[in-house]
C-alpha cells in the first residue's frame, strides 16, 4: 500500500510540474503574439503619420511642410518612446531599420604624396633645368581604378610623367648604346601662342632568350588589410602569370610578412611552376603588417641566391598599410638605401583601395633602384608581368638624369610638364652618387617642356625693366639653337657614368600640330589630361573635348587597345567633370538659341 501511495503522488508531482511548463509556454507565446501586435500597432500609427504629413503638405505648402515635418518629429519620437519600453519590441525596430539604411561608405584613408607643379621659369633667371627620368606607370593605373568607380581621383594622386609614359611611342631603336634619344618640337594646345619640346627615349629592346638569368625574391604582404578579392587574390593570380614566364635558369623565394615575416618558399628553379603556384595558393591573409620586418628578411634571402650578371630583384607585393614594427617612411626609405648597395633591386606591385599607401610604395621604388605599378587588373598585370616583363625586370642603364639649357634669346620662358617628385639640383647632373631613375629593356621615357619664344605674344612672366641681353645670347642666337639636351647614365654594370648631348635648333619647329608626329600629338593629349585631373592651371586652349578629339586622331596603331582605351577614360572623366558638364550645357544652350 505505501508503495502505491508513493507512485501515486509522484505522479501527481509529474503531472503539476508538466502543467505549470504548458502554462509558462503558453505565457511566453502570449507576450510575444503580444509584442507583435503592438509592433504592427506601432508601425500602423507610424504609417497614419506619415500620410498625415504628406497630406498636410499637398494641401498648406511650405509653411505647413515644415510645421508637419515637426508634427512627424514629434509623434515618432513618442513612437519610439513606447518601443523603449519593450526589449523586444525595440530590438526588432532597430533590426528593421539597420536593414533599410543604406551601405555605409568604407573611409578613404589612402595616401598620396603633396605634388607642387612646376611652374613657368624665365630662361634669362633659370636657364637650366635638371631632372630624372621615371618609367613608373603607377598612376595612370590608380587613376583609371578611380574613375570606373565613378570619382574623378585626387589632383596629388595624378603624376603626369606617369601617365605619359604608360604608352607606347614610334621612337627610333638604339643602334650601339643602351638606348636612343629623338626630339621634336610643335605647336602646344595647351595656350596659344606657344610650343612643346617633346624628348624622346627609346631603351633597346631584349627578346626573352637574351635576358639573364633572374634571381627573384616575392615578398608577399598576408596581413589582414589584404583580405579582398583585389588585394590579395589578384596579387596571387598576378604572380602566377610571372611564374609562367620564367625557367629552369631562374630562382623564385617567397617571403610573407604580417604581424611578423617568414619564408614560405625557399629558393626553387623558376621553371618548377607547381611548387610555386602550390605556395601562392596556400597563402591566407591576417593580422597586423610588419613591413619593415619582411623587406629585411626578402633582401638577406636575395643576397643569398645572388646570381653575378644576373637579375636580382625582391618584387613586393602590398597596399603599403604598414602598421607595426619600422613604419616611418625615411626609416624605411634608409633601410632600402643600404640595401640596394648590395645590388638587388626592389620593385613594387601595388594593391587595393581604400587604404592604398601610393606615398610610401613611390619612396620604397624610388630608392630601390626599381619602379613602381599598380596593379587593378588582371590584364594590368599582364602587361606588366608578361608583356613588358623585361622592361620590368632587367635594367639596362641607371642612375639617367636630363639636363636642358635654355637659350634666352629664343626662348624667354619654359615649363617642365611633370617630373615634380623627380627634381635634382643643377649641380646634380655631374655627381655620380645621386641616384636616379632606371630604364629597363625596352623602356619608352617621354619629356614635355611648354615653351614660349622671344617673339611670342603669349608670355606668363613680365620682363625685366633694366635688364639688356649679352653678347654671348646674341651670339647663341646667330647659331639659332632653341636649347641644349644633355643626357647623363651608366651603364647596368659600371659605376662612372656616361654624357650624351644634342642641340635642338630652331630649324626643327613646326608650324601646324598637323604637321607633327602622332607620339607628339597623343602624348600631348595625355598631358593635357593629366593636367586637367590636376586642376588645369596651367591650360587655357585645352579642355577634355579637345584632349578626346587629339587623341582620336593621333592615336595610330594600337595592337593591344590602351590607347582606346584611353579615349574611353577621358569620355568617363568629361562626364564626372561639372566643370565639363556646365560647359557642355552651355554649348548646347547656345546651339539651341542659333538653331531659333
Amino acid at each position: 500500500m505505501n508503495k502505491l501511495i508513493s507512485v501515486l503522488s509522484l505522479s501527481g508531482c509529474l503531472f503539476l510540474l508538466a502543467c505549470a511548463q504548458e502554462a509558462k509556454v503558453s505565457d511566453k507565446q502570449a507576450a510575444k503574439e503580444q509584442a507583435v501586435a503592438q509592433q504592427e500597432d506601432l508601425t500602423g500609427k507610424q504609417n497614419r503619420i506619415e500620410q498625415e504629413v504628406i497630406k498636410a503638405e499637398l494641401a498648406q505648402g511650405k509653411t505647413v511642410k515644415a510645421q508637419s515635418k515637426r508634427v512627424r518629429h514629434d509623434s515618432l519620437n513618442q513612437v519610439q518612446e513606447q518601443l523603449r519600453v519593450s526589449p523586444a519590441l525595440a530590438s526588432a525596430s532597430q533590426f528593421a531599420a539597420q536593414r533599410h539604411m543604406p551601405p555605409q561608405p568604407m573611409p578613404d584613408r589612402e595616401n598620396y604624396s603633396v605634388i607642387k607643379e612646376n611652374g613657368i621659369k624665365l630662361a634669362s633667371e633659370v636657364p637650366v633645368s635638371t631632372f630624372s627620368i621615371d618609367v613608373d606607370t603607377a598612376s595612370y593605373a590608380n587613376v583609371r581604378r578611380i574613375l570606373n568607380q565613378g570619382k574623378l581621383p585626387r589632383h596629388d594622386a595624378v603624376r603626369v610623367e606617369e601617365l605619359i609614359n604608360y604608352f607606347s611611342y614610334d621612337y627610333p631603336q638604339p643602334e650601339t648604346l643602351p638606348f636612343s634619344v629623338m626630339t621634336e618640337v610643335g605647336p602646344s594646345p595647351f595656350n596659344s601662342d606657344k610650343h612643346l619640346l617633346h624628348i624622346g627615349i627609346q631603351g633597346k629592346q631584349l627578346s626573352g632568350s637574351d635576358r639573364p638569368a633572374a634571381n627573384l625574391v616575392f615578398l608577399i604582404d598576408v596581413s589582414g588589410s589584404m583580405r579582398s578579392a583585389n588585394k590579395l587574390g589578384l596579387l596571387k593570380n598576378s604572380l602566377k602569370m610571372l611564374t609562367r614566364q620564367l625557367n629552369k635558369k631562374d630562382s623564385v623565394a617567397i617571403v610573407v610578412y604580417a604581424g611578423a615575416a617568414g619564408t614560405v618558399l625557399e629558393p626553387t628553379a623558376g621553371n618548377d611552376h607547381y611548387a610555386i603556384t602550390d605556395a601562392l595558393q596556400r597563402l591566407s591573409a591576417g593580422g597586423s603588417t610588419n613591413g619593415g620586418a619582411g623587406i629585411a628578411a626578402a633582401y638577406r634571402l636575395a643576397e643569398k641566391s645572388f646570381i653575378k650578371s644576373g637579375i636580382n630583384r625582391v618584387i613586393l607585393a602590398t597596399d603599403g598599410d604598414f602598421n607595426l614594427g619600422t613604419v616611418n617612411q625615411q626609416a624605411l626609405k634608409n633601410m632600402i638605401e643600404s640595401y640596394r648597395q648590395s645590388g638587388v633591386s626592389l620593385s613594387v606591385l601595388g594593391f587595393g583601395t581604400g587604404n592604398y599607401n601610393d606615398a610610401l610604395m613611390q619612396e620604397l621604388a624610388q630608392n630601390g633602384n626599381g619602379n613602381a605599378y599598380y596593379i587593378d587588373t588582371l590584364n594590368e598585370a599582364r602587361k606588366v608581368l608578361v608583356e613588358d616583363i623585361s622592361a620590368t625586370l632587367l635594367t639596362i642603364a641607371k642612375d639617367v638624369k636630363i639636363q636642358v639649357e635654355f637659350n634666352p634669346a629664343l626662348v624667354r620662358e619654359y615649363r617642365l610638364v611633370g617630373y615634380e617628385t623627380r627634381a635634382l639640383n643643377r649641380e646634380d647632373f655631374n655627381n655620380d652618387k645621386i641616384d636616379a631613375g632606371e630604364i629597363g629593356a625596352g623602356h619608352r621615357v617621354t619629356a614635355i617642356y611648354e615653351i614660349s619664344l622671344t617673339d611670342a605674344k603669349n608670355q606668363g612672366i613680365d620682363p625685366l625693366r633694366y635688364q639688356k641681353e649679352s653678347l654671348k645670347e646674341q651670339t647663341q642666337a646667330k647659331q639659332g639653337e632653341l636649347a641644349y639636351l644633355k643626357l647623363r647614365f651608366k651603364q647596368a654594370e659600371q659605376d662612372n657614368s656616361q654624357l650624351l648631348t644634342q642641340a635642338i635648333k630652331l630649324s626643327q619647329v613646326k608650324k601646324a600640330i598637323a604637321d607633327t608626329s602622332e607620339s607628339f600629338r597623343f602624348s600631348a593629349a595625355v598631358a593635357g589630361f593629366g593636367q586637367l585631373l590636376r586642376g588645369g592651371k596651367n591650360l587655357s586652349t585645352m579642355d577634355l573635348d579637345d584632349v578626346i578629339e587629339l587623341a582620336q586622331v593621333a592615336k595610330g596603331r594600337d595592337k593591344l587597345g590602351y590607347k582606346g582605351e584611353f579615349i574611353q577614360l577621358a569620355k568617363l572623366a568629361s562626364a564626372l567633370s561639372p566643370v565639363q558638364k556646365q560647359a557642355k550645357v552651355a554649348q548646347d544652350r547656345d546651339a539651341l538659341a542659333k538653331s531659333k
